[in-house]
C-alpha cells in the first residue's frame, strides 16, 4: 500500500507540475477551507467511481476543484474505501474532511415526525413522501396500530420498514403500559383502550386534560350517556377520510355509523386515529371526578362541569367567546381593507 501511494504521489507530482503547481500547492487545497456556505447533504450512489463522485461534489459547491478531490483521495489511499449513502457536509469542509466523511460510513441521519392522532391513512402519506425512503405504502393499516413518534431512518431505508417499526412500537407500548393499568378502569382489552384514546387524541392536545377527559367519558359510559364526541361524527361521515370535513351539521350528528357516538352508547367499534403514549395512559390511569361534559374555553382547552345546568352555562360562556372572536376578525378584516 505505502509503495502504491508512494507511485501515486510521483504520478501527481508530474501532473500538478505539468500544470505549473507543485505536490505542496496541491496538498495545501486539498486541505484548504472548501467553498460551501452552508451545510448540506450529498448522496453517494453505489458504485459510483471516484471521478463521477468528485464531479458530482463540485456541481454541488462543496468542493472548489474536483481533480485536487481525486488526487488528494488516490494519494491518501482511500479511492475504494468510500462508501455509499447519504452524508452530511459541514460549511467549509476542506476535500480532505469531505473524504474523511465519505469513509467513514457515518451516513446522515433524517427523521420523520408522526404526530399524535392522525389516521392511518394520514400517516401512510407522511411516510410515502418522505425523502429518501424507498418503496410505496400500498396497503393502509389499521386503525390504531401506528405509535406516533420521531422515527430516524437513512437514506435507502423502506417505507414499509418505517410502518413495521411503527407498529411494532404500539405493541411495545401497550405490552408496557396495560399490565400496570388502573384496577379500577372498565376496560376489557388493550383494543378498547386505543379505541378511546384515539378519540381523547382528537379532543385534546393538553396532556394536562387528558385523564380528565378519560374520566369524563367512563362517567359517561358507566351513566349510560352517550360519549357524543364530535371526532367520532366526523370519522363517521367521511369514513376515515377526515381532511374531507372541516365542521360538525346537526345533520351530521344523526349518521348512521358504528363510529358515531351520537348515535350509539360505548365506544365505536374501531379506533378513529393512531393515540400517542400520554392518552394511552391517561385512558389506562384516568382522573377520578363526577363530570360528564365538557366544552371549549376559548383558550384551547375545556371546562368540565358535571352537570348539565352547569355545562349549559359554559357552552353559554363559550358562545359569549366565539362571538366576540368573530366579531374581534371582523374587526381586524375591516381594518386591514377585507371587508
Amino acid at each position: 500500500m505505502r509503495h502504491s501511494v508512494f507511485i501515486y504521489f510521483l504520478l501527481a507530482f508530474l501532473v500538478v507540475s505539468l500544470m505549473g503547481g507543485s505536490v505542496l500547492t496541491t496538498y495545501t487545497q486539498f486541505v484548504a477551507e472548501g467553498p460551501l456556505e452552508n451545510a448540506t447533504e450529498t448522496l453517494i450512489e453505489p458504485g459510483k467511481p471516484l471521478r463521477k463522485i468528485a464531479k458530482q461534489l463540485y456541481r454541488e459547491g462543496i468542493i472548489a476543484s474536483p481533480s485536487i478531490f481525486e488526487i488528494g483521495v488516490r494519494a491518501s489511499g482511500q479511492a475504494d474505501k468510500i462508501k455509499a449513502g447519504e452524508y452530511s457536509i459541514p460549511r467549509y469542509a476542506s476535500s480532505k474532511m469531505v473524504m474523511n466523511i465519505l469513509t467513514s460510513g457515518n451516513t446522515y441521519i433524517r427523521r420523520l415526525v408522526v404526530p399524535e392522532g392522525l389516521t392511518s391513512e394520514q400517516v401512510v402519506s407522511l411516510v410515502n413522501n418522505a425523502k429518501g425512503l424507498m418503496g410505496e405504502v400500498t396497503q393502509i393499516p389499521k386503525e390504531g396500530t401506528l405509535l406516533p413518534d420521531t422515527y430516524h431512518y437513512s437514506w435507502g431505508d423502506t417505507k414499509e420498514g418505517i410502518i413495521e417499526r411503527m407498529q411494532n412500537a404500539m405493541e411495545r407500548t401497550l405490552e408496557e403500559l396495560w399490565p400496570a393499568r388502573d384496577p379500577n378502569i372498565i376496560l376489557n382489552t388493550p383494543k378498547e383502550a386505543i379505541v378511546m384514546a384515539s378519540i381523547i387524541e382528537k379532543e385534546t392536545s393538553r396532556n394536562s386534560e387528558r385523564a380528565h377527559i378519560a374520566s369524563v367519558f367512563y362517567n359517561r359510559i358507566k351513566q349510560g350517556i352517550r360519549l357524543q364526541s364530535d371526532p367520532t361524527v366526523i370519522y363517521a361521515v367521511t369514513n376515515g377520510h377526515v381532511d374531507q370535513m372541516k365542521r360538525v351539521t346537526y345533520k351530521d350528528l344523526k349518521f348512521q355509523s358504528p363510529y358515531n357516538t351520537y348515535v350509539i352508547y360505548g365506544l365505536p367499534r374501531a379506533p378513529i386515529s393512531n393515540p400517542g403514549r400520554k392518552s394511552i395512559e391517561a385512558v389506562l390511569h384516568p382522573m377520578t371526578t363526577q363530570d360528564v361534559y365538557f366544552v371549549a374555553d376559548g383558550t384551547g382547552g375545556h371546562v368540565f362541569a358535571p352537570t348539565y345546568t352547569e355545562h349549559q352555562k359554559n357552552v353559554r360562556n363559550w358562545r359569549q367567546i366565539s362571538k366576540g372572536k368573530k366579531v374581534s376578525v371582523q374587526q381586524k378584516e375591516v381594518e386591514n381593507g377585507k371587508i
